[in-house]
């Protein structure tokens, strides 16, 4: 009896095994690249400087800097202040909310500093947790307000500042750190980040290839540019940039069918969702499938048509393989520590190159050939 109790045993044991490895993914890192903890942006807009300012982290690691949790906040209220000034002068027809592009967070570092998160962690209302639903509808509020006016008054940015200041904290002047004091200026300075170092990027059809253009998403509220490349050396920077030692901040759309914080993992299945079975739909996130072919046609498409939107910030910090030998890149998310691997997922190459609207990168991580055609020098 002993003895088929200890068969048995073992037989279910593998079957639960084999169960396993069946209906799941196993990566095999290649090459990752370090960052700091995973954080939550909880109820706010603020993918963006989450994920840029992860990525500013990683540099700083890369740079053989201490490792530093920088305030997020800090450069979230400077921006906030930026796009209320531009809302007046387009008279209200340009975007007023919490979203925002990779270079809102050079711009605003570039004039508003840096500060460490403990100098300025931007929770001044009474949470432990990042909530901007009623300072987003405020701020909205009294920008609507101001605007139905004949004439603006000169009190209205310092009424704007005053929302900020209660919600988010006032700016400090001057902090300490590390037994040392600090202005937003000279810490960033002592960091040594050269912003200048940093590329937003793109692949899009409708515009000329290795030129800059005004990239049309919602987000984009300051008009600003970014460069344009052919989707195949758009993920050639990319993996080069990993394997190389650094880090990618990535802006793509997690309202896919195929991104599962919850399972881990991104793809792209060769099927279209529409035309899954329930049963074929539910096996999805098993095992690796076979995932559609994405062309630079079929990713123009899907953005024209309103498919691929520009809604989530994340940040690359390494690569993987499946257990097939699929490439995957992994990912950290700014929703906590959360689904199936703690605040990170792995995303599959083809959804990378459907679903990505822009990049930013170290512009020494592009290859040289490629950095050419581009102008960059």
């Amino acid at each position: 009896m002993k003895n088929i109790f200890k068969i048995v045993l073992t037989l279910l044991l593998f079957s639960t095994v084999a169960f396993s490895q069946e209906t799941g993914y196993t990566f095999t890192m290649k090459k990752e690249i370090a960052c700091t903890s995973v954080k939550n942006q909880n109820a706010t807009s603020t993918c963006w400087c989450f994920s840029g300012i992860s990525f500013l982290e990683s540099e700083l690691i890369h740079m053989g800097k201490k490792t530093i949790d920088l305030s997020v906040m800090h450069i979230v209220r400077h921006t906030y202040e930026k796009k209320g000034e531009e809302y007046a002068r387009m008279h209200g027809s340009c975007s007023f909310a919490g979203g925002g592009e990779y270079w809102d967070l050079i711009n605003g570092i570039r004039e508003a500093g840096l500060v460490p998160d403990e100098a300025y962690p931007g929770l001044n209302y009474g949470e432990t947790k990042h909530n901007h639903f009623e300072m987003d509808n405020a701020l909205k509020g009294y920008m609507d307000g101001i605007l139905k006016s004949n004439k603006l008054s000169t009190a209205w940015l310092s009424g704007l500042n005053g929302i900020l200041d209660a919600y988010l904290g006032k700016v400090p002047e001057n902090f300490q750190y590390e037994g040392k004091s600090y202005t937003p200026q000279s810490f960033m300075k002592e960091l040594g980040i050269n912003l200048d170092d940093y590329v937003v990027f793109t692949s899009f059809s409708h515009h000329p290839y290795y030129k800059q253009f005004v990239l049309e998403v919602p987000d984009n509220w300051a008009a600003c540019s970014c460069y344009n490349l052919p989707l195949d050396e758009f993920i050639q920077v990319i993996d080069n940039a990993v394997s190389t030692g650094y880090s990618v901040a990535w802006a793509s759309d997690m309202s896919d069918k195929g991104f599962s914080m919850k399972q881990g993992v991104a793809i792209v299945p060769e099927k279209n969702w529409n035309d899954m079975t329930e049963e074929e739909s539910g096996k999805i996130f098993n095992g690796p499938h076979p995932e559609k072919i994405i062309t630079q046609a079929l990713r123009q498409k899907e953005f024209d048509n309103y498919t691929t939107t520009d809604d989530h910030g994340m940040h690359i910090i390494g690569l993987a393989v499946d257990q097939s030998g699929n490439a995957f890149y992994k990912v950290k998310n700014s929703w906590g520590v959360t689904g199936k691997y703690d605040g990170f997922i792995y995303v599959s190459k083809p959804f990378v190159r459907l679903r990505t609207t822009n990049c930013m990168v170290n512009k020494n991580a592009i290859p040289p050939a490629i950095a050419k055609k581009m102008g960059i020098v």
